[in-house]
């Protein structure tokens, strides 16, 4: 058991080493407000399938539209140029966050409609971008 944690601790130090992610440079203050929000949707994601679970569909749609869907977009309008996220970011960064919205958006309606089946067939596209982002961009 020893020598599988040492071997997994080495390869987790090597995966941390050879991180080939893109370097996305924003102001100090658009990556925090970036890191508030990505805290922000992780939050709203545990909700989303703790009512799924629960066969809370509909409210499981408002949730998603409300936190993370396109009426979500925006959260950083009124904070100082330097502290929104997407001003700074590369733009196929910051394509793939709006289409992270768009999912959102569209689970939301057929979750909200109350059709189980097809809200849980757009689950997956809830967190899509969110690991194709997560996967291809840093800040650090």
């Amino acid at each position: 058991m020893r020598a599988f944690m040492l071997i997994a601790a080495f390869l987790t130090g090597q995966a941390l080493a050879e991180d080939h992610r893109q370097l996305a440079t924003l102001p100090p203050a658009a990556k925090e407000a970036l890191r508030e929000e990505m805290l922000g949707n992780l939050l709203a994601i545990n909700e989303i399938l703790t009512l799924m679970a629960a066969g809370k569909i509909k409210e499981a749609g408002q949730a998603a539209e409300t936190s993370l869907g396109q009426s979500a977009q925006g959260k950083h309008r009124d904070k100082p140029f330097d502290a929104r996220p997407g001003q700074h970011m590369p733009p196929a960064m910051h394509g793939i966050g709006i289409d992270g919205h768009r999912a959102a958006s569209e689970f939301a309606k057929a979750a909200s409609s109350g059709d189980r089946d097809k809200a849980l067939a757009l689950l997956p596209k809830l967190t899509e971008g969110c690991v194709a982002c997560h996967y291809s961009w840093r800040t650090r």
